[in-house]
């Protein structure tokens, strides 16, 4: 991979003359191509397989409404060339992600998804949920479309297997069942009331059901079930029937559960008004794993198979493919994709269109799920232009808002204080623009509000001011929301004046008379408060925001606060972490413990080494 020689900026050359100025320097090779604006802002990201030939194209009049506003801004461009055409769309996807083009198509959405780890660590294994890197070992099942669609499969999986799901320090301290044992949703390892041979059956009973293999774990149990009632064990016989009964209520749960497709990823593409929605269903080992839905972003001119192909080459950018893609449009880099996602998986990936059979029936479902969510969400984004709309006309602002940030904080008497802030735009809230702010003002008296709020709002244009200084990143809203009166609404325009922002318009939130929910009032700077009328639809859409971020905020406060109360001084201890401080702790009983024990008791903990036993007895000694 190198890079092409530099960039023409000539300001005489705009659109097709500063295009035309590039082919004399470009070979044959492919390669990633950027179109920048007179502001060095990136317009587009493309690949090829031959520079001069596309940029060629581009040169030539011709091209789609989109595509010839894109050329009349560009007044510049970058290349890279690549070995193959495989890297250059691998790069192309990876380029289009970090710098979010204008011009590009741009998945929006873009989390990891949770799986169902079986974790290998400990005699007695463990079922949890996981998100994230795959570092920790066992045997990983997924990945499912939502937490709710895994926390639902292993609520019915502790029913069929009882599997232990506490970590394995809670399993090591444990003297008697917990209450899960005493609704039959773990089989009680930790105090031996189940053998490790007969607890690593149901490990592998589970490891099969997930694997696909349903039927004959099924089947098994039914033939225990029938030799314990022939027996007279009835009441273990009754066990086996809650087992099977949870394992049938898993696969009723999932709905689709095709016979003749293992493992795929179902995507389905509708497309209306300039908006598309992406489908994509999961199925592994036969069943179906749950759907989402996605939004890209697109122009009116786009065509469906550039959509898919960029959602694909993006979705995967950081997620292991299936062995089988099963889609509603075809793609024109089929072959080229197919390579690049094989290569990336280490196996064969299969991309496919149905016509007939049960593939195609799948992406019919997905294809009706896509155009259902689509008009939904377009209703949706009717309702919220006529409430930003009469947001605008409530406050007297110049255009409907674009991008809303209300501000909260929350502490009790002072303690473990944060503020929030939550971001709502045309499409609703806008959750990974979420922020939380943990309060450090020392100087701070305890539960001082305006103090709080002023040493958020000062943090929030610092960044502003150094990440995006000319607002162009989309970064800077268009109206604050505060929660509080008067004092609160003073207190945030001292910090506004000091960084020299005074064209973003805010108003605060109060609670009003009796603090009665309707009655709120709403404070400006150099005006009087008013309030609106009790039914207006506007009233309700503001205290939407106001409860979101009273939500967020709260949630952030309890995270932290949990997170104190579980602090001990043995976090202060250099080459203290998480499993000497669980050894220490199993081993006396509690932090007060370990600090009054003597250094020879220190050194016989399992995992503490001497020198680390010094440490630790210093610690708690040399303070005087």
């Amino acid at each position: 991979m190198s890079d092409a020689p530099d960039r023409i900026t000539d300001p005489a050359l705009v659109g097709y003359s500063c295009i035309q100025a590039y082919l004399k320097s470009l070979d044959s090779s492919p390669g990633v191509y950027r179109m920048l604006d007179a502001q060095a802002r990136v317009l587009y990201v493309g690949k090829a397989r031959n520079l001069r030939a596309r940029v060629s194209n581009y040169s030539r009049p011709g091209h789609s409404p989109r595509i010839e506003r894109m050329i009349g801004e560009t007044a510049s461009m970058m290349f890279l060339t690549t070995r193959t055409e495989t890297e250059a769309l691998l790069l192309e996807q990876n380029l289009i992600k970090q710098l979010k083009p204008k011009y590009n198509v741009l998945l929006r959405d873009d989390k990891s998804f949770p799986n169902i780890l079986v974790s290998k660590q400990h005699a007695f294994s463990q079922i949890k949920k996981h998100r994230g890197a795959k570092k920790e070992k066992g045997t990983y099942f997924g990945p499912f479309a939502s937490a709710g669609a895994v926390n639902r499969t292993l609520n019915q999986l502790q029913k069929a297997f009882q599997l232990r799901n506490c970590s394995d320090s809670m399993f090591e301290s444990r003297t008697r069942p917990c209450l899960l044992y005493q609704i039959k949703r773990c089989s009680g390892p930790c105090v031996g009331l189940i053998s490790e041979e007969d607890y690593a059956a149901r490990v592998k009973d589970a490891g099969r059901f997930l694997s696909g293999r349903s039927t004959r774990v099924q089947e098994d149990l039914a033939e225990q079930m029938q030799v314990a009632s022939d027996a007279m064990e009835f009441e273990r016989a009754a066990g086996l029937r809650d087992r099977i009964k949870a394992l049938t209520s898993v696969q009723t749960s999932q709905g689709i559960n095709p016979r003749g497709v293992t493992e795929a990823d179902v995507i389905a593409l509708h497309m209306d008004s300039g908006l598309a929605c992406v489908q994509v269903f999961f199925i592994r080992a036969n069943q179906n794993w749950g759907n989402r839905d996605f939004y890209p972003r697109v122009g009116a001119d786009v065509s469906s198979a550039e959509v898919m192909e960029a959602f694909l080459g993006q979705f995967y950018d950081n997620k292991e493919p299936p062995r089988q893609l099963i889609l509603s449009d075809g793609i024109e880099n089929a072959d080229l994709m197919t390579e690049a996602l094989s290569e990336k998986a280490g196996r064969k990936v299969e991309i496919l269109v149905p016509q007939r059979g049960e593939k195609a029936e799948l992406v019919s479902g997905a294809l009706r799920n896509a155009r259902e969510s689509l008009g939904r969400r377009m209703s949706e984004s009717a309702t919220q232009a006529k409430l930003l709309r009469g947001l605008a006309e409530a406050f007297d602002l110049d255009a409907p808002p674009e991008r809303i940030e209300v501000y909260d904080n929350s502490h009790i008497q002072g303690t473990n204080a944060v503020g929030a802030m939550i971001v709502a735009g045309p499409d609703g809230f806008m959750k990974n623009a979420y922020r939380k702010f943990n309060i450090r003002g020392d100087d701070l008296t305890p539960g001082d509000d305006f103090g709080m709020m002023k040493e958020v709002l000062n943090r929030r244009f610092a960044r502003l001011l150094k990440e995006d200084p000319d607002r162009e990143k989309g970064l800077w809203p268009d109206l604050l929301l505060i929660d509080g009166g008067a004092g609160q609404v003073s207190a945030v325009q001292e910090i506004m004046t000091a960084h020299g922002v005074d064209d973003v318009a805010m108003v605060g939130v109060a609670k009003g008379v009796d603090r009665d929910h309707g009655k709120e009032e709403f404070h400006r700077t150099g005006q009087r408060p008013f309030a609106l009328k009790r039914n207006d639809p506007v009233l309700y859409f503001v205290q939407r925001l106001r409860d979101e971020a009273h939500r967020f905020a709260i949630g952030t406060h309890r995270a932290k606060r949990a997170k104190t109360v579980g602090a001990t001084p043995l976090d202060e201890i250099a080459g203290v972490g998480a499993s000497r401080k669980r050894a220490l702790l199993a081993h006396f009983g509690s932090a007060k413990a370990v600090s009054r024990a003597n250094l020879a008791d220190l050194k016989a903990v399992e995992g503490i080494s001497a020198g680390l036993a010094q440490k630790v007895y210093d610690f708690f000694h040399d303070k005087g």
